[in-house]
């Protein structure tokens, strides 16, 4: 019987989920779920100095926003240290590994020599087969790895293909530093072992370390997990993912107002493809999601793609869950906590009547929230400058003799004030086009909105009747 598919999320808490760790997150959670297994996360924090608590909780905020669960309590990777230095002892007494005195003087000269031959920089291995009688004093040694100097290591890769590494082009790593503290490449190893890590998922940088790792694992007479390295992600220049091209933090994307489904839709798109399918469902991408269709190349991430996707999802996507996700987001939104203060629950309702309207221009919820303000704007409105000149230039007028036909109607709703308003306008040898501008100047204070009868429809007729009294009389 086949092993359960295991796989790992491991972020270190120095900063944010920054966007290619997320869609690294989204790789492993979809191949864990398109194979009935599961997803573990473990944090990466023996770098006491730069890891964070503030950090740790912006990296589970930002998995959870993106709905990536995982199984079980996140695994701090620094409470294993014990173990790690258990097996680094493990190794040195099989003769696998061994202590390394020498002092910073003599590293350097390594270097330098190196350097000066046009080598790469190596570490030679003075210590590997001297005795501990030869030791000195004042240095604390280190405990390398006794990497094999003949043959090759194969990293038999999922995308990149076999990767095939000459041993000698791999020194002795260091397992443990001369304070006792274990290095990545072995507490990742001993991690993923006990862990039982069946499938490794990571970015391409990582490519050397597979195998290193791999010549760990062989050492140790453990199975070596299946590893997959995907490309990174590039700008859309090419160049390497930034800042400027949007290496932000999940949390900036959530306060810019996108949806975690469009993300999700659009992460697993960078780098991954089913044929020529944009736009998909978790739940297919979790049916289609291989590591056959994960390309070689750097993917590019385009803001302009993001944010058409994501309208398409806001377009689409049924109204209480829109609405649902629309209230979850506001605390996040630049000026959505003071947005979610004033939306009592009879603006709510105008809200969800409003929203099919409202999404047919929005991209982000930021557009959606904007194309709401008139929904929650206190009387009497402020009027932008275009509305103002609108209202200035004869809208009042208009408005003055329109008042009294919508005050008359008695069936508020989108379709008998069509009529209403039409009858008036024919009547007054007026077109539509004279009639709806000083109409939402004053309703909501803007010249754009949705359709008026829809503005007009959402308010009611007490607030929309009261609001152009406000226009006459100002």
């Amino acid at each position: 019987m086949a092993a359960t598919v295991v796989t790992r999320f491991p972020p270190s808490p120095t900063g944010f989920l920054h966007i290619g760790g997320a869609r690294t997150a989204l790789f492993n959670w979809l191949y864990a779920k398109a194979n009935g297994g599961k997803m573990v996360l473990r944090i990466e924090d023996t770098d006491r100095e730069r890891s964070t608590q503030a950090a740790v909780d912006a990296i589970l905020d930002g998995m959870r926003w993106l709905e990536l669960d995982w199984q079980g309590e996140p695994v701090s990777q620094a409470s294993r240290i014990e173990r790690h230095v258990e097996v680094a002892n493990q190794l040195l007494v099989e003769g696998k590994a061994y202590r390394c005195y020498c002092s910073p003087e003599e590293l350097q000269a390594m270097r330098d020599k190196a350097k000066a031959e046009g080598q790469p920089i190596r570490y030679d291995g003075t210590w590997r087969d001297r005795p501990d009688s030869d030791a000195p004093t004042d240095i604390k040694p280190v405990i390398r790895f006794k990497a094999p100097r003949e043959g090759q290591t194969v990293v038999d890769d999922q995308v990149q293909g076999p990767v095939t590494v000459a041993n000698k082009e791999l020194d002795d790593l260091i397992l443990l530093r001369s304070d006792g503290s274990p290095t990545y490449n072995l507490s990742v190893v001993v991690d993923d072992h006990d862990m039982g890590i069946t499938h490794i998922l990571r970015g391409v940088d990582h490519l050397t370390n597979a195998a290193r790792q791999s010549q760990i694992y062989q050492a140790l007479g453990w199975d070596v997990p299946v590893m997959a390295h995907v490309p990174l992600i590039h700008g859309p220049d090419g160049a390497k993912l930034s800042k400027r091209h949007g290496a932000l933090g999940v949390d900036a994307y959530r306060a810019m107002g996108y949806l975690p489904a469009a993300m999700r839709n659009y992460l697993v798109r960078l780098g991954w493809s089913h044929g020529d399918d944009e736009i998909f469902s978790t739940e297919q991408a979790i049916e289609w999601f291989g590591f056959g269709a994960i390309g070689k190349s750097p993917a590019r991430f385009d803001f302009a793609k993001l944010e058409n996707l994501n309208g398409h999802y806001i377009r689409h996507m049924a109204i209480d869950d829109l609405f649902e996700q629309f209230i979850k987001a506001l605390p996040y939104l630049p000026e959505g906590p003071a947005f979610q203060d004033a939306l009592t629950s009879t603006k709510k309702e105008q809200m969800i009547i409003a929203l099919p309207a409202l999404r047919e221009r929005a991209k982000t919820l930021i557009d959606l929230m904007n194309g709401a303000a008139f929904i929650v704007a206190d009387r009497p409105l402020s009027v932008n400058d275009k509305a103002k000149g609108v209202l200035d230039g004869g809208g009042r007028d208009t408005l003055a003799k329109l008042l009294p036909t919508l005050e008359a109607v008695d069936h508020w709703q989108f379709d008998n004030l069509k009529d209403a308003v039409g009858q008036f306008a024919e009547q007054n040898d007026l077109k539509l086009g004279k009639i709806a501008p000083p109409l939402r100047a004053a309703l909501t204070g803007s010249n754009v909105s949705p359709g008026i009868f829809d503005v007009l429809n959402v308010l009611g007729q007490q607030e929309s009747v009261a609001r152009i009294r406000d226009q006459i009389l100002s």
